[in-house]
């Protein structure tokens, strides 16, 4: 069963928590998170992209960076910018988008159910990603930014958090993207040990939303402090690491779309015959088209959109790869006409996350920029749970979570 624990956590002050919470570090880039920090010095990209607090030319891998990272949270917490609470506690982290509403528990997972499997994975990780954030968790001492987990619901959970939310909020706040951002923190000793007592009893696994580097990255800092220490309990603070778990209902998976470079030597119509061997294809017009369903595609070509439905034997449904759209895309389209075999190296394609709409695939291809522009239906969180729990692994660039967890709201030391 999983382990989640209360803890204590570091917040901003009530009145500097909009300044503070910042954007995932992995969502922009050092430019981009110049341009996002300028004029706010609370913000926590200072903390989890400290470059920016360095010369232009940094190496961002250098230890120079991390140690900046430790500066920066020291002084957070000299000046009062960053406080600790006194007890541990759970929180309960809200998100609205679209007029939907997500409650996550903010809790500390267990390095041991990272190493057990009972975390469940459905990516692969880059070694130099992990690198980065170990040595980010290493030298600062904290997890910055919080994991995103996924759980099959539960009407205990469902309960408690319907009871803590009739009061009003620690923190409310709309961040510039128009999602809302609410935090309550659960203050009674009891309620924190019957959450932690039904995930220990009924919460079998949890899964790996968004954040398999910072997962990975502080269950490898906890491995190695448990090696180095002698002394070691196992109710060190370094056995756990920050997550907001959510139940699996609430969550919502946007389509994650690829736009191609060329059609391999192929003219329009050509392709679009080659298409008719394994799809239905017709032609809808100037008007956007989006995927009607799961198996129905969109592609946007010579200022025209078609849709496209995956013949009967081109996927297989009671696979939990041959299933996903992904799939039948590059099976069917990108690796035998196309000539993109290799998703990960390819310079060929590239993937737009479908929040930013399908009118960036058609200006991208309007612009000369790429040739065709393909818009899938999203995955469910069925599919998601399925592939973590047989062990498998899915294609790059499946998965796209929105809204995105705000860095700096709850904050857990390895102290």
């Amino acid at each position: 069963m999983s382990i989640l624990r209360p803890f204590k956590g570091i917040r901003p002050k009530n009145e500097l928590s909009e300044k503070v919470a910042a954007r995932p570090y992995d969502v922009l880039n050092s430019a981009e998170a110049r341009i996002e920090v300028k004029g706010n010095p609370y913000s926590f990209l200072r903390i989890t992209k400290p470059e920016i607090d360095l010369p232009v030319d940094i190496d961002i891998h250098s230890q120079e960076v991390y140690d900046k990272a430790k500066e920066n949270l020291n002084q957070f917490l000299k000046d009062g910018i960053l406080v600790q609470d006194d007890n541990a506690h759970f929180y309960i982290y809200a998100q609205t988008m679209f007029g939907k509403t997500q409650y996550g528990l903010v809790g500390c997972s267990g390095v041991e159910d990272y190493v057990n499997d009972i975390i469940k994975k459905h990516e692969l990780t880059r070694p130099d990603k992990e690198k980065d954030r170990m040595n980010h968790v290493r030298y600062s001492n904290i997890n910055a930014g919080p994991v995103f987990f996924a759980y099959k619901d539960n009407a205990k959970i469902d309960a408690i958090v319907n009871d803590i939310i009739k009061n009003a909020p620690e923190v409310d706040l709309t961040t510039n993207d128009d999602v809302r951002h609410q935090v309550w923190i659960i203050r009674k000793e009891e309620t924190n040990n019957e959450i932690t007592d039904i995930f220990d009893k009924e919460i079998p696994v949890v899964y790996v939303a968004d954040g398999h580097h910072r997962t990975a990255a502080a269950a490898l800092v906890g491995k190695e402090r448990r090696t180095n220490n002698p002394n070691h309990t196992g109710n060190e603070e370094y056995n756990f690491f920050l997550s907001v778990n959510f139940p699996a209902s609430q969550l919502t998976i946007i389509d994650y779309n690829r736009v191609v470079k060329d059609l391999n030597g192929l003219t329009p119509a050509d392709f679009i015959e080659k298409l008719k061997v394994s799809f239905d294809v017709e032609e809808k017009g100037s008007e956007e088209f989006k995927p009607t369903g799961l198996h129905n595609f969109a592609m946007y070509l010579e200022g025209k959109w078609y849709s496209m439905t995956a013949k009967a034997g081109t996927y297989n449904d009671n696979d939990p790869i041959g299933v996903l759209d992904v799939t039948i895309l590059t099976e069917q389209v990108l690796a035998p006409h196309l000539n993109i075999v290799d998703l990960r190296r390819s310079t060929r394609v590239e993937f737009i996350g479908g929040i930013r709409g399908l009118g960036e695939l058609k200006r991208r291809v309007d612009n000369g920029d790429m040739k065709a522009a393909f818009a899938l239906y999203p995955v469910s969180m069925e599919h998601l749970m399925n592939i973590a729990d047989t062990g498998n692994i899915m294609p790059p660039k499946t998965t796209w979570f929105e809204p995105k967890l705000r860095s700096g709201m709850v904050v857990h030391s390895l102290d």
